[in-house]
């Protein structure tokens, strides 16, 4: 396939450097001037727990007028709205657009942009990945990619998606319902992002902490409860049980919400742990143990924009 990575940072580069090591015609877009430069000049080195590589891939700072088979959008919750209207050069008439976010609400501003009917939802869980520094990038973890149309996406088209991505040594399937799935995932996220981000505590640290282990379980069992109200289907009979498996497959991982506040970034918590308050009320219900987590990180990350 032709493809087109947008956002390149940690997450990106792994997706793009594995992709285009596959066959694939990969290109890349990213605001970052010097990691552009470096990834044209020198490509992606990718290390990880399958080795160290280098691919070659084209890469921008801007779309480029060249529309694409698959468009990756692979930015920050936050930046989806900028990233998705200046997708436009990379559309053709049959171009499928992929988004992969933490959270829920992302696709909602992607459909808006690019149209449902073309829209697939990404959810990536088990991965963890930083940037070295420009066209370096180091991954600890990989374990699934699940995919899901949006809206109208045929499920052939969402399942071509998977096909090449397995061709890259994912695991990728598509899925019926993607909604599930990002509530599942959800539930771990909230377990862990916010305490390890206002504690700087790794997710192993947090499930076994007397105290804070207490509220890491309470937020998830608050966004389970929520997933429950609202009628989605998930398969979690246990919340609590499921996020100590979770934790317990990478104790020593840092969820990007730590990585952003140990950079003094604004993190990804208002469609994390954010979300859970802001489903709950569609259902007349209520999550104090979110909303007080999202409080918190709110106001520390208000202290790095003065």
């Amino acid at each position: 396939m032709k493809i087109c990575v947008v956002g390149c940072g940690a997450m990106g580069s792994v997706y793009a450097a594995r992709l285009a090591r596959a066959g694939h015609e990969v290109s890349v877009v990213d605001a970052w001037q010097a990691h552009v430069e470096a990834i044209a000049r020198d490509g992606l080195h990718i290390s990880g727990p399958d080795g160290e590589f280098r691919t070659a891939v084209a890469a921008h700072t801007t779309a480029p007028a060249d529309p694409v088979d698959l468009v990756v959008l692979a930015v920050k919750a936050a930046d989806v709205p900028a990233a998705a209207a200046g997708l436009a050069p990379l559309l053709g008439p049959e171009t499928t657009v992929l988004t992969i976010q933490n959270g829920l609400g992302s696709a909602g501003a992607v459909a808006g942009a690019v149209g449902a009917g073309r829209l697939a939802v990404g959810i990536a869980s088990g991965f963890g990945a930083g940037l070295r520094g420009p066209g370096r990038v180091h991954h600890n973890a990989m374990r699934a990619l699940r995919f899901g149309a949006h809206g109208s996406l045929a499920p052939e088209r969402v399942e071509e998606v998977a096909a090449a991505w397995r061709t890259a040594g994912f695991d990728a399937a598509a899925v019926d319902d993607v909604l599930a799935m990002q509530w599942e995932k959800l539930i771990c996220n909230v377990a862990y992002s916010a305490p390890c981000a206002l504690t700087g505590l790794t997710v192993g640290e947090i499930r076994d902490h007397p105290e804070l282990g207490r509220t890491s379980r309470a937020a998830a069992t608050e966004a389970w409860e929520t997933a429950l109200a609202l009628g989605v289907a998930i398969d979690v009979p246990d919340p609590v049980e499921l996020v100590r498996a979770f934790a317990a497959r990478m104790p020593g991982a840092k969820p990007s919400a730590l990585l952003d506040h140990e950079a003094r970034r604004t993190s990804e918590i208002d469609v994390i742990n954010g979300a859970v308050p802001r489903e709950a009320a569609k259902a007349g219900r209520t999550a104090p143990v979110n909303q007080a987590l999202t409080a918190l990180a709110r106001h520390r990350e208000a202290a790095w924009r003065r």
